[in-house]
């Protein structure tokens, strides 16, 4: 199993956590994730870090695809890979509803059509076996619809780029866990509890199925955000965690429609995930936090205590040894500490 970090996107003013990618690059982590949301973005941030170190690849963990043309994070991509010596990983995922049609302005429609077509035109353009046409329901390559001036020609990319750039994808949903497998080369399955693995691999399984046999555990990466936050008091450690689920659970979506509450009520916690909702919706977000089960926080984040770490990492290893976790990402309050306890127990 390997590691990586979360970066993670900006708050209201723009900083990287350079010494502590820097100290995880020297311990061993295998990669480092950046993200966007609508402040910074992953892409800027993701050059810098790769201009600064010399071994950990760089990820985005995503690029949402409303933000850029597939053909525009093709190119950002062999970019970004020939620079930093093939150490570029493509993140991408289709955001929702809300950010795609009220930040982007971009119809959010049938995000899992969308997935398959974006990652097939990428691959068309790395591949380089010929000019780029491509006709979808999303993307019609040269363009020929409303409004065309009907001189655009089919073009095949100028740089000559690594045609196996891995691909990973942000999904949780049944739907999107089958096509993230069937067309990708990894997952980023949110958070995840180890010993549950069923609940996403049973849609992945059917993803590889589809795939035709050229995908499987074996070259695919299960890539789980992994919060933690190590300290004396266990109670102190999860709070940020139950403050994010609660934001996620609760808050990410309308009530109709939220994905992550959906899959916290696939994870075993449908009347909590109810009642998250319920509150975090009606402003009472404190006590929607307080509300999150201290079982759930324990089963999907390392927090408390070096020791208490160091024992539920063993659950996470035996899912790395099934080939059920590829790559451990680690996010939340991370410090140097806390990055050398998890490297020694796990490299």
């Amino acid at each position: 199993m390997k590691l990586g970090l979360i970066v993670g996107y900006s708050g209201a003013g723009m900083a990287l956590p350079l010494d502590l990618i820097l100290e995880a690059e020297r311990l061993g982590y295998d990669s480092a994730w950046t993200a966007e949301a609508w402040g910074s973005d992953a892409v800027s941030p993701a050059a810098w870090i790769l201009a600064r170190t010399t071994r950990i690849r760089v990820g985005t963990g995503i690029m949402q695809m409303p933000a850029r043309t597939p053909s525009c994070t093709a190119m950002t991509a062999m970019t970004l890979n020939a620079l930093s010596g093939n150490r570029f990983i493509v993140g991408i995922g289709p955001s929702g509803a809300q950010v795609a049609e009220g930040w982007y302005g971009e119809l959010y429609g049938k995000p899992l059509q969308r997935t398959r077509e974006y990652i097939r035109i990428m691959r068309t353009i790395w591949e380089r076996k010929e000019p780029l046409v491509f006709k979808g329901e999303y993307y019609h390559i040269p363009y020929d619809g409303p409004g065309a001036s009907g001189m655009g020609k089919p073009l095949k990319s100028i740089l000559h780029g690594n045609a196996e750039i891995p691909i990973y994808t942000a999904s949780l949903t049944p739907g999107g866990l089958r096509t993230a497998a069937e067309v990708a080369d990894g997952v980023f399955p949110v958070w995840m509890i180890p010993e549950k693995y069923p609940v996403i691999g049973r849609h992945l399984e059917e993803g590889f199925a589809k795939s035709g046999g050229s995908r499987g555990l074996d070259n695919f990466d299960v890539a789980p955000f992994v919060q933690a936050c190590m300290g004396d008091s266990l109670e102190e450690c999860r709070r940020p965690v139950k403050d994010m689920l609660a934001l996620y659970v609760g808050g990410m979506g309308s009530k109709s429609k939220n994905f992550y509450n959906d899959y916290a009520k696939r994870l075993g916690y449908e009347e909590a995930a109810e009642k998250i909702q319920a509150l975090f919706m009606s402003g009472r977000k404190a006590e929607a936090a307080a509300a999150v089960p201290d079982a759930l926080v324990d089963e999907c984040a390392l927090v408390g205590p070096a020791p208490r770490i160091r024992e539920r990492l063993q659950a996470w290893k035996d899912a790395g040894r099934r080939r059920h976790v590829g790559t451990l990402i680690l996010g939340g309050n991370v410090d140097a500490a806390l990055l050398r306890v998890v490297a020694e127990e796990v490299l």
